[in-house]
């Protein structure tokens, strides 16, 4: 299922087409190599300083990881993600051997987008999510003190958004992506002036 932007000027392909599944098809599955490949585009994002404090958790479906990784998102979204090939959790280190990692969590959203635009690329899906117990992933993988779970990961294939059961989350599956308009986001001149 395919979901592409409206925009108001063409886009890369990538960003184009990302958008945010929960319906996976649980027959497929995400490889070593294809999870390489994304967590290696994470580690090329840009970061303040080149102090790169983004971290990964990952886990394919079926061994460990995966498993204590699923165990710590929501029960609502543990009913859909289970089907992923593959869940991360990624997390940002906010310290390092010269003190406090300035804007380390900007850092890590650079290093999640690159990580799901080339999950786009790769023709895989991705799913960010903010439902799941950052304490429970800190015990469950023994996470330092000063590395903070952000953001869990679900990456995977599309599937039918029938595999979603209830109708509302079907629906929502199917609808048009929306965002702001562009005059809403971008001013010139002063705030709240549009540029575009």
């Amino acid at each position: 299922m395919r979901k592409p932007a409206d925009s108001s000027a063409p886009l890369s392909e990538p960003i184009a087409q990302r958008w945010s599944p929960r319906a996976l098809d649980e027959t497929r599955e995400v490889s070593w190599e294809q999870l390489r490949a994304l967590l290696e585009a994470a580690r090329w994002a840009a970061s303040f300083g080149n102090t790169q404090p983004a971290r990964f958790l990952a886990g394919r479906r079926g061994d460990a990881t995966f498993r204590q990784i699923l165990g710590t998102l929501t029960e609502r979204n543990q009913a859909w993600a289970h089907r992923a090939g593959a869940l991360l959790v990624a997390i940002a280190v906010t310290r390092n051997e010269k003190g406090e990692i300035p804007y380390a969590e900007y850092g890590l959203g650079l290093a999640a987008q690159n990580l799901v635009l080339q999950a786009v690329e790769d023709g895989l899906v991705a799913h960010q999510m903010a439902g799941f117990d950052a304490d429970a992933v800190r015990e469950a993988f023994a996470v330092p003190a000063d590395a903070v779970p952000r953001v869990a990961i679900a990456v995977g294939h599309a599937g039918d958004p029938a595999l979603l059961g209830v109708e509302k989350l079907v629906s929502r599956e199917q609808a048009p992506r929306q965002r702001l308009p562009l005059g809403e986001i971008a001013y010139t001149g002063e705030w709240g002036m549009p540029a575009f």
